[in-house]
């Protein structure tokens, strides 16, 4: 196992590696809409990843990342993109349910 602290690029593009720190299921459809230009989406059939993609999609990109790249700076910005975004998102529903029991 590899680890570097430098920002590698191997297969997968630099747009998809910032865009999917913000936009990750848009960013994987028009991957996927590239996807017989450009072959970093590794081939998968079935239904598995598209409930993926549309339930974790940001486990998706994690496991794409560390497929192509292994532990690089590219995965912890993502696994810091991961934890900010499922620990943000609770605070703002438990806040909501209060004001309406409040009120």
């Amino acid at each position: 196992m590899k680890f570097s602290l430098t920002f590698p690029i191997h297969s997968i593009p630099l747009w998809f590696l910032i865009l999917s720190l913000f936009l990750p299921r848009l960013c994987i459809f028009v991957a996927w809409l590239q996807h017989s230009m450009n072959q970093f989406i590794p081939p998968s059939v079935g239904l598995i990843p598209i409930v993926v993609w549309l339930l974790l999609p940001r486990i998706l990109i994690l496991f794409w990342i560390y497929q192509d790249q292994g532990i690089t700076i590219w995965l912890l910005l993502h696994i810091i993109a991961l934890l900010c975004a499922w620990g943000g998102s609770g605070s703002r529903v438990v806040q909501r349910r209060r004001v309406d029991v409040i009120d």
